[in-house]
């Protein structure tokens, strides 16, 4: 299969952040940015679904560095250094740096650099927030039916189940040596994935018992010898595919790749890009793949004189997401 993608129109400014399709159109996605905006792109006219406009932006007063959209599709909610979260606009202490939508509990859960989590009922007419406390600030930050994963400084690991937030199931330290830069849950919640601005990947389950967690295991990615010299790059984004269970990685070396986890492979690494791949996002279908591209200041102000203008592109995905053997449910 050739590879089939094409470039958004109207990209952000400054580098992004992250990239989510919606739940439930797989043709609608937000982008969040250092520009301090929220884009929301969606097809130009139904007759022509492949075809993606920027509808709508929104404006906050400094940069955007989490969005996502809650379970229907219909809203969507970003948050970032001016310590609000749109679309409620309920005010946190410090920078939100991340954000999930739970089903089970149809509310917005929000991870912070003040070390808090937050929960925000968008059913509710109270100004009250409930909020939970954390052992180190908040990096990054996924869920699974009612399983949340928080990823903090120190290598910290909390994982929760959101229906007794009084304290962590577990708490773990990271089986990666550096800080983490990307979390990701299994879609049939057996685990997680995790990467580390160190070039590597691990995958953990969250049974704690000895045959489960023998299991587990981590990988060298995002690397490359230029000149006999080994360079390492940060792993900036992780994603599942929603039927495949599959994922792909994102790094600083402006590659996307696909990895079966179970049986430790890698399928596919597609063409590499012009600047570091900072987000990635499977449609709801798993059709298709948004690949947010901007400079992510691993190289300091001296990288960005010659960093490309950002843009996301939507690549077109086929059996190369496939498990080998795939045969269906």
């Amino acid at each position: 299969m050739a590879d089939e993608q094409f470039q958004l129109p109207s990209p952000p400014f400054d580098s992004i952040s992250s990239v989510k399709y919606s739940p439930t159109h797989p043709d609608q996605l937000i982008v969040s940015s250092w520009d301090t905006t929220v884009r929301f792109y969606a097809p130009t006219s139904p007759s022509s679904p492949s075809q993606l406009e920027q509808k709508t932006k929104f404006d906050h007063r400094a940069a955007v560095l989490s969005c996502t959209f809650d379970d229907t599709g219909k809203k969507a909610y970003s948050g970032g250094l001016d310590a609000v979260v749109r679309e409620l606009d309920l005010e946190t202490e410090g920078s939100v740096s991340g954000m999930v939508w739970s089903r089970e509990k149809n509310a917005l859960i929000s991870g912070s650099w003040d070390r808090t989590l937050r929960f925000f009922d968008p059913r509710s007419s109270s100004s009250a927030v409930p909020s939970y406390t954390t052992p180190e600030r908040v990096y990054a930050m996924d869920l699974v039916n009612n399983t949340l994963v928080v990823a903090m400084a120190s290598r910290i690991f909390s994982i929760y189940d959101i229906r007794k937030m009084d304290a962590p199931t577990q708490q773990r330290e990271s089986s990666l040596k550096y800080m983490t830069r990307s979390v990701a849950c299994m879609p049939d919640g057996e685990g997680y994935a995790t990467a580390s601005v160190e070039g590597r990947i691990a995958v953990e389950y969250f049974d704690p018992s000895p045959a489960a967690q023998d299991k587990k295991y981590a990988f060298k990615c995002h690397r490359q010898t230029i000149e006999d010299v080994d360079h390492v790059w940060p792993v900036n984004a992780l994603v599942f595919h929603p039927i495949y269970s599959t994922f792909a990685s994102a790094g600083s070396d402006g590659t996307v790749s696909i990895w079966d986890h179970k049986v430790k492979k890698r399928l596919r690494q597609y063409p590499r890009y012009s600047a570091p791949v900072s987000s990635l996002s499977f449609s709801c279908d798993g059709s298709k793949l948004a690949v947010g591209v901007s400079y992510t200041w691993d190289e300091g102000e001296q990288g960005l004189k010659n960093a490309p203008q950002p843009a996301v592109y939507i690549r077109k995905v086929g059996d190369e997401v496939k498990p080998k053997g795939w045969t269906g449910n």
